[in-house]
């Protein structure tokens, strides 16, 4: 019931044993996800790709071994390893040789080498209304939500799998049915010029996500447009704070022209109102360091863009970082390497900056037990830091970062946030 011929074909081995692996995997998913039959994809965004662990390499050749090719464009999330720069930190060589071989079982299945979080950097990406089949929740909320294609949020194991047939159960948020606004947050009382920040769109990730959990938030009252930049912060840390896949913002996303197109006619569940002092208490809630010691500043979750290195260079120019501060940059190897050709590497690596391109510090065995103080623009990284570093961290704006770098000690201008 509910299976086409082409996938009837594949559940029979007709298509090769790779086929056939994927096929039965989706076909004994299908009705825990709800779904009555398959639909075609277009693309795929795999974060399979990332070893964490002999079970994801093997399951990863064994694919490899029988054969398995994508049959849509393919991009792969971070690896475990920056394969040119992991020597440089506290990586152990065990886990390079192994996080290479599950890299190179991806590449062999077809699937480009983009090693990115953030593939709609750099790739050519979905557009509205395209069914596609996303892993990585910071990637598969900003498909949905800033680029309006359909995507669930695709476990490891289970994203190559649909790579590899083409096909999705037909459910969740591949159905227009179920992409309705749920939860109505409107903005009261926060200053245009503290929408317009950096720093305000992690925050209210932040704050959406641990309010709305699970549910769709549509967000209303903004008086700024804010850039792909800021959409992307919001997005990231809603998807950290709670389990975000899909928001809204009334007259900016592109299934949210009104309030009422975002909740598709209904009634919100629920009604929350957004004030500043919520949002302070959220920022607050992103930093647990007291006092004012730094071991490392690291940017990039999700990895740095174009745009954020181009804004990085004015303010790292004619300065050097504190020799106690380490300053990362976290990075793909195609936005590292159009930031070289644009000229904005010189002045980051005069300032004493790294970037390091492929992976991620919350995923690999990068930082060595001496690095426990960090200061981030990002809410992600933020969020996440203490539970998966052991590390105590501070949020900033970018600003805030490269000054707290060059002093040595943790600097903050709060000014936006007290108006």
């Amino acid at each position: 019931m509910g299976l086409s011929l082409q996938d009837r074909a594949m559940l029979a081995g007709e298509c090769g044993l790779a086929a056939q692996m994927a096929m039965r995997i989706l076909e004994r998913m299908r009705p825990i996800v709800g779904a009555q039959s398959f639909l075609d994809i277009s693309a795929a965004h795999i974060d399979s790709a990332l070893f964490q662990g002999d079970a994801t390499l093997a399951y990863a050749e064994r694919l490899a071994a029988l054969g398995a090719q994508v049959v849509v464009p393919t991009t792969l999330n971070v690896s475990g390893v920056d394969e040119h720069g992991w020597r440089a930190w506290a990586v152990p060589p065990d886990w390079a040789d192994k996080a290479r071989r599950q890299m190179a079982a991806y590449q062999s299945m077809g699937c480009k080498p983009t090693w990115t979080c953030a593939p709609y950097q750099e790739s050519q990406r979905p557009s509205l209304g395209d069914q596609v089949a996303w892993g990585e929740s910071s990637a598969v909320v900003f498909a949905n939500s800033v680029l309006g294609a359909r995507t669930e949020r695709y476990p490891d194991l289970m994203d190559i799998c649909a790579a590899i047939t083409g096909r999705v159960p037909a459910a969740g948020l591949h159905l227009d049915a179920n992409r309705a606004g749920q939860v109505l947050l409107t903005l009261r009382g926060i200053p245009p010029a503290l929408q317009a920040s950096e720093s305000f769109y992690g925050v209210l990730g932040h704050f959406v996500g641990k309010a709305v959990a699970r549910r769709i938030p549509v967000i209303q009252g903004l008086e700024v447009c804010p850039t792909e930049d800021q959409l992307k912060a919001l997005g990231a840390a809603a998807a950290s704070s709670g389990a975000v896949a899909l928001f809204h913002i009334v007259g900016v996303t592109p299934e949210a022209r009104t309030e009422s197109a975002a909740l598709q006619g209904r009634r919100p569940l629920a009604e929350i109102t957004v004030t500043l002092d919520k949002l302070r208490a959220a920022r607050k809630e992103l930093s647990t360091i007291t006092g004012a010691a730094l071991d490392l500043v690291v940017l990039g979750s999700p990895h740095f863009s174009l745009t954020e290195f181009q804004a990085l260079v004015p303010l790292v120019e004619g300065h050097r970082r504190h020799p106690d501060v380490q300053f990362l940059i976290t990075a793909s190897r195609v936005v590292k390497a159009m930031a070289a050709r644009a000229g904005y590497l010189a002045a980051i690596k005069q300032f004493g900056g790294t970037i390091t391109v492929d992976t991620c510090i919350l995923t690999t065995p990068m930082l060595p037990r001496s690095v426990k103080m960090l200061m981030t623009n990002s809410a992600k990284y933020a969020y996440y830091a203490p539970g998966l570093l052991g590390a105590q961290i501070v949020y900033g704006d970018l600003k805030d970062c490269v000054r707290s770098a060059i002093c040595g000690h943790i600097v903050r201008d709060n000014t936006l946030w007290k108006s």
